[in-house]
């Protein structure tokens, strides 16, 4: 989370929100430009099954709250790659400002 902070910073949103709601559904992440334009972001750094989880809470949150910019499962290792369903899955180390 330090790392996405000091990413977000640098690239002029808003400061990280964690979103939690009364059903339980919870996302790590929620980063907002000044323009408004949103991005929700779970971090897993295991494997598949946790990458695959985090992907439903995201997009459970799409469908409650509406069409983020990106929903984006962030991970410690492997490569960057987009999901049929529009969560893309991202290593920590492909982030940049």
């Amino acid at each position: 989370m330090r790392d996405l902070r000091i990413y977000a910073e640098a690239c002029g949103c808003r400061p990280i929100s964690y979103y939690r709601d009364d059903s339980g559904l919870e996302v790590d992440a929620v980063l907002q430009r000044r323009d408004g334009a949103w991005i929700a972001v779970e971090a897993k750094l295991g494997g598949g099954t946790l990458v695959e989880a985090g992907a439903e809470s995201l997009l459970k949150l799409r469908e409650r709250i509406g069409e983020p910019s990106r929903l984006v499962v962030v991970t410690a290792v492997g490569y960057a790659y987009d999901r049929p369903d529009g969560v893309s899955v991202v290593p920590i180390t492909d982030l940049a400002p």
